[in-house]
């Protein structure tokens, strides 16, 4: 009676084999809860899929990915104030600050710029000092970490460009660029630009799960109750305003259902949305991610740590104990009880 995150193998397998045909250099990332698949599992996809490195995105994630992964492995997050000791020689650490640079020597580093991101890396004002430091260290190329959004006319690959000159006028080696969050006609014009850099891009999200349809969460009806008019269930006690279905479906916070972050509204239409949704949630209406009979179905309450009541019209034909349900669930966020091949339809 379990949370479930179902892969069609095949079709998932073959957008990997895909992507990473497509992308010369490609490191797969792999980090946090393993896009909801495991830190393990794809590691061992990696070493199947025969690329030289991936990328995590802490130390602490090194044990589980090594265990499975022969190659080399890239720790996104930098190494403040020092990089950590390596003694299998396979790791490459980030380094963003140009004092854990003077204490890295002997390691394998990549230098990281501090992009328009503004998250982590080295300032234009830092680069000469950088460039001084190098001959104690083994560079294995600079980094970029690249803003998503296109607005305003931004182009990442302008930024990029900008960084590698800068580096090369400093003395910088730029031979290999690591980089994320470019498209395919953004790297194709960086390399016609920079012929003499290999470009490495970093890639989780449109990898893992490029192909949506390939996978597919459902959690397990755990229990049906006939709910009538007036009668009280759940932690609060509410009363049930209409003839129900009381469903007890497996799946709560404690697996990542109804965790999101926060989103960017634009325009009319998405600021609406958002004004809608809060304006429910305000009168304790707030739709699951479950769906049956194909609509989805709102919570009867806040989800419990690993069930959720979900409330069903009594003129629809409920579920039985042990049927499964969708779940249209963020799979960055969740943590399944069992990842398992899917067998038959792949929504319901």
């Amino acid at each position: 009676m379990s949370f479930s995150l179902y892969v069609d193998e095949d079709r998932w397998r073959g957008h990997l084999s895909s992507l990473v045909s497509s992308s010369p250099g490609l490191a797969p990332v792999i980090k946090g809860n393993g896009y909801g698949l495991g830190l393990g599992r794809l590691a061992a996809e990696a070493e199947r899929l025969g690329v030289d490195t991936v990328a995590v995105g802490t130390s602490d994630e090194l044990p589980r990915v090594r265990e499975h992964f022969g190659g080399d492995v890239l720790v996104m997050t930098p190494s403040y104030p020092r990089p950590e000791p390596d003694p299998t020689g396979r790791v490459m650490r980030t380094v963003s600050h140009v004092s854990a640079l003077r204490e890295a020597a002997g390691a394998r580093v990549v230098l990281e710029a501090m992009t328009t991101m503004r998250r982590h890396g080295i300032g234009p004002a830092d680069v000469a000092e950088a460039a001084r430091l190098l001959t104690d260290v083994r560079l294995e190329g600079v980094a970029f970490h690249l803003p998503i959004d296109r607005q305003g006319g931004y182009d990442p690959a302008v930024e990029v460009a900008t960084w590698l000159e800068r580096f090369g006028a400093a003395g910088v080696p730029t031979d290999v660029a690591w980089v994320s969050h470019l498209t395919a006609d953004e790297l194709a014009r960086l390399r016609a630009q920079f012929p003499t850099t290999t470009f490495r891009p970093r890639i989780g999200t449109a990898l893992w799960l490029g192909d949506r349809e390939a996978l597919v969460a459902r959690g397990t009806v755990l229990d049906v109750h006939p709910l009538g008019r007036g009668e009280r269930y759940g932690y609060r006690r509410r009363r049930a305003v209409r003839d129900s279905h009381l469903l007890v479906i497996s799946g709560g916070t404690a697996h990542g259902v109804a965790l999101e972050a926060p989103r960017v509204a634009r325009g009319p239409v998405g600021r609406g949305k958002a004004l809608a949704v809060g304006t429910l949630a305000a009168a304790n209406l707030s739709l699951s991610p479950f769906r049956w009979a194909g609509h989805q179905r709102w919570f009867a309450e806040p989800p419990h740590m690993h069930v959720s009541l979900v409330l069903l019209p009594a003129s629809v034909t409920p579920p039985r104990i042990g049927d499964e349900l969708d779940c249209d669930v963020r799979l960055t966020t969740i943590h399944p009880d069992r990842v398992a091949p899917l067998v038959g339809r792949r929504r319901r």
